[in-house]
């Protein structure tokens, strides 16, 4: 028997109220800044190819189309289209949209939900940083932020060197400390997992807390830079052991970034997922020519519930998905 779905809103007026002034805030901030707010499609002719995230889709019934329609997928995030922008010259820009994104639902997820993203020309991650620290000081209060690198996160929590330790070395902490039981995993996926159950709940306990250098192999869309180890110019900011934010000096080449999307297809079909769309309006765009810039997406439904001291986000949000 299913339950009967409510009417009422989850998140009460009062909430509603203050997140609507955290927005108008947050508008005030880009303002002050000269940054344009843009809007992009939620439907999109492309997916992501992300192994770690999970896509929806939908069907147009445009005329022509056939039965079954034109296959569309809603986003899991602004990013291609807001770099087509970028490329096209439209300068600095955010966005305040919501975005989808399947099999996540609990405390800190809703499948449907908010994203703050933006992109800043002429700057690299540390720069960005910078940014978002400041805008965190305005909405949320306290000091600034500190920075530590993903090596020494590792350090401190766990006492190894995340570039070099041993594949053998980082099976025995899955077990002793993740308790981990479960299948072989690569290193990515242990580095991943002792990263999220040992070390991020432990982050911005005091102020906000940001996470750069990540390894190579972590880049996404990030640029790599050279060195020993090489690794991804990118950052995660926590709030209380939340991840609230993740930025990058972005990728501007075509080809590697094809690459990067081909091997993120190759590693879902190893693990049983369907392969993504690959966006070919991003390459095209990427090919001439990504401005030197850094952007960076931002839960705002996470912010909400640290400004208003939630422990849910159904409390931030009018009708999560069980009330939809």
């Amino acid at each position: 028997m299913t339950t009967p779905l409510s009417w009422q809103p989850a998140a009460s007026l009062t909430h509603l109220r203050r997140r609507a002034d955290l927005l108008a805030n947050i508008r005030q901030f880009f303002a002050a800044r000269q940054v344009l707010e843009v809007e992009t499609p939620m439907l999109s002719a492309a997916s992501i190819t992300d192994l770690q995230l999970g896509f929806l889709e939908t069907r147009w019934r445009e005329p022509g189309a056939g039965a079954d329609g034109r296959r569309l997928f809603l986003h899991t995030s602004p990013e291609f289209p807001m770099k087509r922008l970028l490329c096209a010259g439209y300068g600095d820009i955010y966005q305040i949209c919501k975005v989808f994104r399947d099999d996540e639902s609990g405390r800190y997820h809703n499948p449907e939900f908010t994203m703050l993203e933006w992109y800043r020309l002429g700057f690299d991650h540390h720069q960005l940083m910078d940014e978002v620290d400041a805008l965190l000081q305005q909405v949320l209060g306290g000091t600034a932020g500190e920075r530590l690198s993903y090596g020494a996160a590792f350090q401190y929590h766990l006492a190894i060197d995340p570039h070099t330790v041993t594949d053998a070395t980082l099976a025995q902490l899955c077990q002793a400390r993740a308790h981990y039981t479960g299948s072989t995993l690569d290193r990515d996926a242990m580095l991943q997992l002792l990263f999220s159950v040992c070390i991020e709940p432990q982050l911005g306990q005091q102020r906000p807390c940001f996470v750069f250098d990540f390894p190579a192999s972590q880049a996404a869309l990030a640029r790599i830079r050279a060195g020993t180890p090489a690794v991804a110019s990118r950052f995660e900011v926590y709030v209380r052991g939340i991840e609230l934010a993740n930025g990058f000096h972005e990728l501007a080449d075509a080809d590697e970034q094809r690459r990067r999307f081909t091997a993120d297809n190759a590693a879902r079909v190893a693990c049983g997922l369907p392969a993504g769309v690959i966006d070919e309006a991003l390459l095209q765009a990427l090919a001439a020519g990504l401005p030197d810039c850094a952007g960076v997406a931002l839960g705002v439904d996470r912010l909400v519930m640290l400004a208003l001291g939630a422990s849910h986000i159904d409390e931030v949000i009018s009708f999560p998905i069980r009330r939809a």
